[in-house]
């Protein structure tokens, strides 16, 4: 059996160090010079999305010996809309950092791997596919997997980002979901440390976005930043990336070529968290090489996870401003303290069940 890994991102690596581990060595092919060679931001791994796993770093570690070391610990979750407020508190994920950086999960990934990797590959899927017996594909988005029909694209989204200067508290992340500010969309503010943080901006490509300037609403959103802050903030660096892709492939697998990652869909619609179900996603297809387990059986939770994200993301798009006045005010208190801290239900199941019924009723006045 020969294993071809198209791509060294979360999802290539995670399932080429779990293949070591049962005794098979891919080969791996990445298009980039080194692993992380991408632009720098902050992400999040909330324990909200990964039910029913509360501690992520904890679970790759004991269960998977997959082992990160996050930027921070999350104990305070500052949700804004464009008038209300609230604060949650206690332990609600990790925050860390991609792309370029010593200490990003890809780099941390990589050290952890044996097999060399053969880096400014020019290899397409079709080479890989007839030189060796199995194609892993993690090449980061849904491109491939659209040009082999079997992936279901719902939206792309616009980011704009950048690396600010400044004091930040680690611990605590901030979030805008303001439509004046992003329409239809988010904002974020997650510390690399005490000193840099990241800022982002992401916006839906919707019909009614389309006349969008996405560098004034960058300017809009980092001048209420800094007067937010009370600080100069000064950008170090930035990234801008286009339409996106987020969808989910039809199939895990198509015969021996496994889709893994964001190629197969773990990037979640709702406001775009998918770290952990990437990670999952290259051990799960490392499974299945080694006859541990059915990628396909192993990726339906994440698929049916996917699917009631992609509801959120949809009753999104159909609320005002001041309907995210009223979940923001309702989640500051009790409401929002058991939302984030359940053990017993899935959040994102109950939230998608109960807005379906909204959001075909909303469809069907719409025609």
């Amino acid at each position: 059996m020969d294993i071809a890994i198209m791509g060294a991102g979360l999802s290539g690596l995670a399932c080429a160090i779990t293949l070591e581990k049962n005794g098979i060595y891919p080969t791996i092919f990445e298009k980039r010079s080194k692993v992380g060679d991408r632009f720098v931001n902050g992400e999040i791994l909330l324990s909200i999305f990964a039910f029913p796993v509360h501690d992520c770093i904890a679970s790759l570690s004991e269960e998977y010996e997959i082992y990160l070391k996050p930027t921070s610990s999350i104990q305070r979750l500052e949700l804004y809309s464009k008038n209300e407020k609230a604060f949650i508190e206690g332990h609600l994920g990790f925050t860390n950092i991609r792309g370029r950086e010593h200490d990003s999960y890809e780099s941390q990934l990589g050290r952890q791997l044996k097999t060399s990797i053969h880096f400014n590959s020019e290899e397409t899927y079709e080479q890989l596919l007839s030189n060796y017996s199995h194609v892993v594909m993690a090449t980061g988005d849904g491109s491939y997997a659209k040009e082999t029909k079997n992936f279901r694209e719902d939206l792309t989204v616009s980011i704009k980002g950048a690396t600010i200067e400044g004091s930040f508290d680690r611990y605590s992340v901030m979030a805008w979901i303001d439509y004046d500010l992003a329409p239809y969309g988010y904002c974020f503010l997650i510390p690399y440390s005490k000193t840099e943080a990241n800022i982002s901006i992401a916006v839906p490509d919707l019909e009614g976005n389309y006349a969008l300037d996405m560098t004034k609403l960058w300017d809009s959103f980092y001048q209420m930043v800094r007067s937010q802050l009370k600080q100069a903030i000064p950008i170090t660096d930035q990234f801008h990336i286009t339409k996106y892709p987020i969808g989910i492939c039809n199939s895990a697998r198509v015969g021996n070529t496994f889709y893994t990652g964001n190629c197969f869909g773990t990037m979640m619609p709702f406001m775009g968290f998918g770290q952990y179900a990437a990670i999952l996603s290259g051990i799960y297809t490392a499974y299945d090489l080694c006859g541990l387990g059915s990628y396909e059986e192993l990726m339906k939770p994440f698929r049916a996870s996917y699917e009631d994200s992609l509801v959120l993301r949809r009753a999104m798009e159909q609320l005002s401003n001041e309907g995210l006045d009223r979940i923001i005010r309702s989640l500051q208190g009790y409401w929002g303290h058991k939302l984030f801290h359940t053990k017993r239900i899935n959040p994102l199941k109950v939230a998608s069940y109960l807005l379906r019924p909204y959001i075909h009723m909303k469809g069907a006045a719409s025609k």
